[in-house]
C-alpha cells in the first residue's frame, strides 16, 4: 500500500492531489479551533467541509498548465504557500478582532505593523506549527528526491478539466450557501457568512471586488451626492439643553483615552481589591457626568475609529480602518478645527507610539491638530516602554514640559497604551492580583487596568497641583473592549454569569465603556442612565464649551439634550436601545435579556424603526467618508484645513518660540508661573522614573 501511495504521489497529478488535500485539511483546521462561525445543523456542517475544495483546485491548478516539470512544482508550492500565509493571518487577526482581514486591512497593515508584533506572538497557539509543517516537509521531500518529480507531460486537457471541476464545484457551493442563506454576495452580511459558505479564498476575492467599486465610487462622488447626508443630519440635530449650553467655555479641554477599558471594570474588585479606585471615585464624582450606558462603536479600526468617532461625530468604515485607508486624504472637520476657529484653542496629541502607527502623523494634520507629540519626543528605551509603546505613568509625566508650554485654551489628547492586549506587566509596576481564569490575557486585564488607573490619579494630582485642573475639564473614556467575544465566556464567572448561559445579547453589552466629563467646581454631576455611543461624544462637548452645532455634519447627538437619539448603532449593523438589543439576528429585551422571538407589532414596529435608523445613519456616514464629500461643504465661517501648515517636528522648539513671541500676552501655564516649570510638581511611584 505504501509502494502504491508512494506511486502516486511520485506522478505530477499524485503530487497536487496530495497538496491540495494538505491544504484543504488545514483550512479544516483553522474552521474546527480557530474561527468561531455559528455552523449549525449537518447541512451547514456539509458547505463548511466542501468549501475550501472549489477555490484550492482553481487556484492551485494554475501550476498545471505550466509545462515545465520544475516549474510547475515550484509555482503549486508557491500558491500552497501563499494560500496558507492568507489562511494564518486570518487566523491571527481573527484571534485579535474577532473578524476576518479584509483587502482594507491589509493594504493599510504596514500603517500599523510597527506595534503589532508584540501581540501577534501572544496570539500564536501550539497548534499553529500544523500550518506550516506540510510546507517544509515537502520542500525536504523534494530536495532530497524522495518524492521524484515527474517529468512526463500532462494530457492536454486535464488542467482544463481540473479547472472546470472547480468552478462547477463553486457554481454548487455557492447555491447551497443561497438556499441556506439568500442574496449571500449582494446582501450586506456579517464577513463570518461568507468564509461559512464560500471559504476564506472566495470571501477575500469578493472584498477585493467590493473595494474596487468603493475606490470607483469615491472617484465619482460630487456635491450633489450631500444632498441626503445633510437632510439626515438636519432631521436627526438635537438641540443643546439651555442649562448646559456654554456650562465648561473656555476651559482647556483634556481627553484621556483608556486604552481598551471596559465599563464593568468600575467599581468592580478582585480578591477584595477595588481594581480601579481612582476612577470609581471620578465616576461617582458629584463634579462628573458619568454615563452608565455608554457603548463603543468601533469596527475593525478600533482605536482608530473610535478616535474618529470622537473627533468627527461620524462613523469608521464597515471593513478597515478609516485612519489607515481614506485618512491621508480625506477632508474633515474635526474637534481640533472646530474649537480653534471658533475659540482660538491650541491643540496637541500626546501618545507613546510611533506617529505612522494608524497613519495618526497624517491624519492629525488633516484634523487640524497643531501638535503630536509621538515616541520620538519621549524616553521609551528598555524597560520604559512595553507592548505598544511607552509606559502610561511615564507617558502623563514626560508630557509636563509640553502641555505646560501650551497656550490655553487647549484641547489635549492623551492615548495611553499600557492596558493593551495581552496586558502582560513588568513585575516592578504592579503588585494588584491577577485574576484566575483559564485565560492569561483575561487574568492580566486587571493588573493592567489597575495600573492605567494609577496613572490617571498621578495626572489628576499634577493638575491640581500645577492649577490647570480648576482651567479645565476632563473627559475620559474607554475606546472599546479590552477582552474579545472569543474570551467573554472565560471572564462571565467574574461577571457572576454562567458560561453556558452567555449570549450575543451578553456580548452586545460587553460594548459598554466608561464615558466621564469632569468639571472642577460644578456640584450637579450625577451617573447619567440615557443611551449613547462614542459618535455623540463632540456635540456634546460643543455645546458645552457654547459652540453652535447646527451647522456640522455630525451623526451624534448632544447626550444632555431632551432630543437626544437614545439608539446606539453598532459598526456591524446591531445596536442598543433603553428598550431593545439587537444582537447576531436575534432581538432581546434590553432590562431582561431575554431573547424575543415573538414580537407583538407594536414591538415589531419599534424594532423596525431603530433597525432603520442604524442602517441610514451607517449608510450615509459610509458614504460621507467613501466619497470624501466634505471636500464639497463648508460649514459657515469655517475655514478648510491646510494640512500643509502642520509639521510635527521639533514640536517643543515651536511651543517655546511662540511663548517667547507672545510674550505678555501668552497663556502658557509656563508663562503664568513666571517662566519657570511645573515638571517638579509631578509626582510619580514609576520605577523607571527615579
Amino acid at each position: 500500500m505504501l509502494t502504491a501511495i508512494r506511486h502516486r504521489v511520485n506522478s505530477r497529478l499524485g503530487f497536487f492531489g496530495l497538496v491540495v488535500i494538505l491544504f484543504w485539511l488545514k483550512t479544516l483546521l483553522a474552521y474546527t479551533l480557530d474561527f468561531s462561525l455559528g455552523v449549525s445543523g449537518i447541512y451547514q456542517y456539509f458547505i463548511l467541509i466542501i468549501n475550501p475544495l472549489a477555490t484550492t483546485l482553481i487556484f492551485f491548478g494554475i501550476a498545471l498548465y505550466i509545462k515545465k516539470p520544475w516549474w510547475s512544482y515550484l509555482t503549486l508550492l508557491v500558491l500552497h504557500a501563499a494560500n496558507t500565509a492568507l489562511l494564518y493571518f486570518n487566523v491571527i487577526y481573527y484571534r485579535e478582532f474577532t473578524d476576518f482581514m479584509t483587502i482594507n486591512t491589509i493594504t493599510g497593515f504596514s500603517k500599523v505593523s510597527n506595534g503589532i508584533s508584540g501581540s501577534s506572538l501572544a496570539l500564536t497557539k501550539g497548534h499553529d506549527v500544523f500550518y506550516w509543517l506540510d510546507i517544509v516537509v515537502l520542500l525536504v521531500l523534494l530536495l532530497a528526491r524522495l518524492i521524484k518529480v515527474d517529468k512526463k507531460p500532462l494530457p492536454r486537457r486535464l488542467p482544463w478539466a481540473l479547472t472546470s471541476l472547480g468552478v462547477v464545484l463553486f457554481a454548487f457551493n455557492l447555491t447551497l450557501g443561497e438556499i441556506d442563506r439568500p442574496q449571500l454576495l449582494t446582501r450586506t452580511f456579517d464577513r463570518n457568512y461568507i468564509v461559512k459558505y464560500l471559504g476564506i479564498d472566495a470571501y477575500t476575492i469578493n472584498d477585493a471586488f467590493k473595494t474596487a467599486r468603493n475606490d470607483q465610487v469615491r472617484a465619482s462622488a460630487s456635491t450633489s451626492d450631500l444632498a441626503s447626508v445633510q437632510q439626515y443630519i438636519k432631521q436627526h440635530y438635537a438641540a443643546a439643553d439651555p442649562q448646559m449650553f456654554g456650562l465648561a467655555k473656555g476651559r482647556n479641554v483634556i481627553v484621556i483615552h483608556l486604552e481598551s477599558f471596559e465599563q464593568f471594570l468600575i467599581d468592580d474588585k478582585i480578591d477584595g481589591k477595588e481594581v480601579t479606585p481612582f476612577l470609581n471615585s471620578l465616576y461617582h464624582d458629584k463634579q462628573t457626568y458619568a454615563f452608565a450606558n455608554f457603548f463603543h462603536q468601533v469596527g475593525q479600526g478600533k482605536t482608530s475609529d473610535a478616535e474618529n468617532l470622537l473627533e468627527t461625530s461620524t462613523y469608521g468604515l464597515p471593513e478597515g480602518s478609516l485612519f489607515s485607508q481614506l485618512g491621508s486624504d480625506n477632508t474633515f472637520q474635526a474637534a481640533p478645527a472646530i474649537l480653534q476657529q471658533t475659540q482660538g484653542y491650541s491643540s496637541a496629541v500626546f501618545h507613546g507610539d510611533v506617529a505612522s502607527f494608524w497613519n495618526r502623523n497624517n491624519v492629525y494634520k488633516n484634523m487640524g491638530y497643531q501638535n503630536f507629540f509621538d515616541k520620538s519626543y519621549f524616553d521609551a528605551a528598555g524597560d520604559r516602554s512595553i507592548g505598544y509603546g511607552l509606559k502610561d505613568k511615564l507617558l502623563f509625566k514626560d508630557s509636563v514640559k509640553y502641555l505646560e508650554q501650551m497656550q490655553q485654551p487647549f484641547y489635549a489628547k492623551f492615548i495611553t497604551v499600557t492596558n493593551h492586549f495581552p496586558f502582560e506587566m513588568d513585575s516592578e509596576d504592579t503588585d494588584f492580583p491577577k485574576a484566575d481564569t483559564a485565560d492569561s490575557s483575561v487574568n492580566n486585564y486587571f493588573q493592567s487596568a489597575h495600573y492605567l488607573d494609577q496613572s490617571v490619579e498621578e495626572f489628576f494630582a499634577y493638575l491640581k497641583a500645577s492649577g490647570l485642573y480648576d482651567k479645565s475639564i476632563i473627559v475620559l473614556y474607554g475606546d472599546h473592549y479590552g477582552i474579545s467575544n472569543t474570551r467573554n465566556l472565560d471572564l462571565a464567572p467574574l461577571l457572576g454569569k454562567s458560561a453556558d448561559d452567555w449570549t450575543a445579547y451578553d456580548d452586545a453589552q460587553m460594548q459598554r465603556v466608561p464615558f466621564m466629563i469632569h468639571i472642577p467646581g460644578v456640584k450637579t454631576g450625577s451617573v447619567q442612565q440615557q443611551y449613547a455611543g462614542e459618535v455623540d461624544v463632540l456635540p456634546t462637548i460643543e455645546h458645552l464649551l457654547g459652540i453652535k452645532t447646527k451647522r456640522y455634519l455630525q451623526f451624534g447627538t448632544d447626550v444632555f439634550s431632551s432630543q437626544h437619539d437614545q439608539v446606539v448603532a453598532f459598526r456591524d449593523g446591531d445596536w442598543v436601545s433603553p428598550q431593545y438589543t439587537k444582537a447576531a439576528g436575534n432581538v432581546y429585551d434590553q432590562k431582561t435579556g431575554t431573547e424575543l422571538t415573538k414580537l407583538t407589532k407594536t414591538q415589531q414596529t419599534q424594532v423596525d424603526d431603530n433597525q432603520n435608523r442604524v442602517t441610514t445613519a451607517l449608510r450615509l456616514s459610509d458614504k460621507l467618508n467613501n466619497g470624501n464629500l466634505l471636500r464639497f461643504y463648508t460649514p459657515k465661517g469655517f475655514k478648510p484645513v491646510q494640512p500643509q501648515n502642520y509639521n510635527y517636528t521639533d514640536g517643543f522648539t515651536k511651543l517655546a518660540q511662540l511663548r517667547e513671541t507672545l510674550g505678555q500676552k501668552s497663556t502658557s501655564l509656563y508663562s503664568q508661573n513666571h517662566d519657570h516649570s511645573t515638571a517638579d510638581l509631578y509626582q510619580t511611584d514609576a520605577p523607571e522614573a527615579k
